[in-house]
């Protein structure tokens, strides 16, 4: 990924979309020698299409005509939601052209991943994500508000905007200040929804400067709806991720992308929508086996339920901006593989025109939510780590999470978050970080996973292909690593339907480092330059623009987890953002 890398006479030259549509079609080889192939078995010429992103052939056959192709046999399946699908046990293809094949859609029949507890999640939550039921266990009544001229002095109990500025050493936002309108940060939701009510009392006792009635720029999909009309409905994670971007960004704005109808949280896929409404050459992407949205993970549009999204699913009806931040995620144990993978491409192609992406990395440590496949989250009898998912993506950015320790103030080092069950929050709270069991580790991180193996070496047996279930050991050694970098994610001051609280979470952490790089972004656009892009291969060529985390550890089935370490650790990453160094070095990247 040469526009990425530093070093390379291409860096910043992002590719338009058209670029990337060329880049992932096909040879014009295997296109015709598939139509010969189509037209030798009786299908004419004109009833084949090329799709738009040149990634697949399709035509309408009869029953005989599919099987007699394929050799196979088609059969009706219902679907757990109700309705049916076509689908076979098996098909067959040419030999000289299995190699220009990738997928046969109806195809073979897959089984969808199962086990108890498996549930989508924003990383503030572990509850259900529907705004009526939001009851996030790493959500607690805050003991006092402080005081403008005492904030800095009650960091370690209480996170303000103006801790982060002093923590990141960057001043408070010119309200005044002339903005680009095309450098929107955009946060993506789903199933939460913000309440105005809530931000206006933010801005009045943290952050004066921001208008009242500020908040975001929305982009519905999929019937997505925002904001939310009463308290009762006011949604924890949204209401966290604005009231933490929207003080280091404004007068920037933000974009919502809000995601799917009120049905879209009790599908198991996730991100596929999204990534539709952003690209619409996605809709009908092939890769690794499968071509579009996954019938069996994915919701369905137009939605058949009562008071679901009626319209059709929505492909390419936004741009997204220039950096964006999430903060939902599963397990990889809960998705197939090809599914990841897929959606892991997309996330790429997104990088090569220039968008950076910041994912939390979740707050489980080593492992899982309790219950998601395990009584404790892990893999194999409980014993296995637990990697999280889409963060073992290689192209997306992962955030863990940090706190100012009880005593410290925002002058000393931070550390990861050690927060047990009960004290402070109902549920346990520690970055998430491991190493993938999907994906290898990425070039521009080997050093830095190295060094650490090296010098500070996991006590754990491991293996190192992924198959932990042939395996002694707990985690994959050969995996990519997880997180990237980190941001303050503990005791952060948030209201909640017209409650003042405290909240811990990597879904602060995200927010946070997102806002500090668009802000950064609108710096190079004001010197003429562009947006950064996918921003991994710059930071672990420089690491020195980042805070080293040193202090805390993220325990986890039944062990210690890992520990934080000098460099980069599976667990705060890199570190956190020095926002001088950072404006410094990127500014002087073309």
């Amino acid at each position: 990924m040469e526009v990425s890398r530093p070093r390379s006479s291409k860096y910043g030259q992002y590719w338009t979309q058209e670029d990337v549509l060329k880049a992932f079609q096909p040879a014009q080889d295997s296109v015709d020698l598939v139509g010969q192939w189509l037209e030798t078995a009786g299908i004419a010429k004109n009833r084949i299409t090329h799709s738009e992103n040149k990634q697949w052939l399709a035509f309408d056959a009869t029953p005989e005509e599919a099987e007699r192709l394929t050799h196979a046999q088609y059969h009706e399946y219902e679907h757990p939601k109700g309705y049916a699908m076509v689908g076979c046990e098996e098909y067959f293809i040419p030999r000289h052209l299995q190699e220009h094949i990738d997928y046969i859609t109806p195809g073979v029949k897959r089984s969808i991943v199962s086990g108890p507890g498996i549930t989508k999640r924003s990383f503030i939550s572990s509850s259900s994500r529907g705004p009526a039921n939001w009851n996030p266990p790493r959500l607690r009544p805050a003991p006092y508000m402080p005081k403008n001229n005492t904030q800095l002095l009650t960091c370690d109990t209480t996170i303000t905007p103006a801790c982060i500025e002093a923590l990141y050493d960057f001043k408070a936002p010119n309200p005044k200040a002339a903005v680009s309108s095309s450098n929107s940060l955009g946060i993506f939701e789903e199933g939460d929804m913000y309440y105005q009510e809530d931000l206006n009392r933010f801005y009045h006792n943290f952050t004066s400067y921001i208008k009242n009635g500020t908040g975001p720029i929305l982009k519905s999909i999929d019937g997505g709806t925002a904001p939310a009309v009463t308290a009762a409905d006011a949604g924890g994670e949204s209401n966290l991720d604005f009231m933490l971007a929207i003080p280091i960004i404004y007068p920037q704005t933000t974009t919502l992308y809000q995601s799917d109808d009120i049905y879209g949280g009790t599908y198991q896929g996730l991100f596929n929508t999204f990534l539709d409404a952003i690209d619409g050459s996605y809709c009908t992407y092939s890769a690794f086996g499968e071509t579009g949205n996954d019938a069996q993970l994915d919701p369905v549009y137009p939605d058949p339920n009562p008071g679901g999204y009626k319209g059709p699913l929505m492909c390419g009806v936004y741009k997204p901006t220039n950096v964006m931040s999430i903060s939902y995620g599963e397990q990889e144990q809960d998705l197939p593989a090809y599914y990841q993978k897929r959606q892991c491409n997309e996330w790429l192609k997104l990088g090569m025109q220039g968008v950076s992406i910041f994912v939390a990395s979740g707050d489980t440590g080593v492992g899982g939510y309790p219950g998601d496949g395990s009584a404790n989250g892990c893999l194999r009898n409980g014993t296995v780590f637990s990697p999280t998912h889409p963060n073992s993506c290689p192209w997306l950015t992962n955030v863990g999470g940090t706190k100012v320790a009880e005593g410290k103030t925002v002058n000393d080092p931070e550390v990861a978050p050690e927060d047990p069950a009960g004290h402070p929050y109902r549920s346990a709270y520690y970055s998430s970080g491991g190493f993938s069991n999907i994906f290898p580790i990425p070039s521009y991180q080997a050093d830095a996973v190295a060094t650490y193996f090296k010098d500070h070496n996991p006590p754990y047996p491991y293996y190192k292909d992924g198959n932990y279930k042939n395996s002694t050991g707990l985690y994959n050694r050969n995996g990519r690593g997880i997180p990237d970098v980190a941001a303050i994610g503990d005791n952060i001051a948030v209201y909640v339907g017209g409650r003042y609280s405290l909240s811990g979470g990597t879904s602060a952490s995200a927010p946070v480092f997102a806002a500090i790089v668009n802000r950064i972004v609108e710096e190079r656009i004001k010197r003429g330059k562009g947006p950064v892009g996918f921003i991994n291969p710059v930071l672990y060529q420089h690491p020195e623009v980042l805070r080293d985390i040193v202090t805390g550890k993220n325990p986890g089935c039944g062990t210690d987890g890992f520990s934080c370490a000098p460099g980069w650790d599976p667990v705060t990453g890199l570190g956190t953002p020095s926002y001088p160094k950072m404006l410094d070095l990127f500014l002087n990247l073309p």
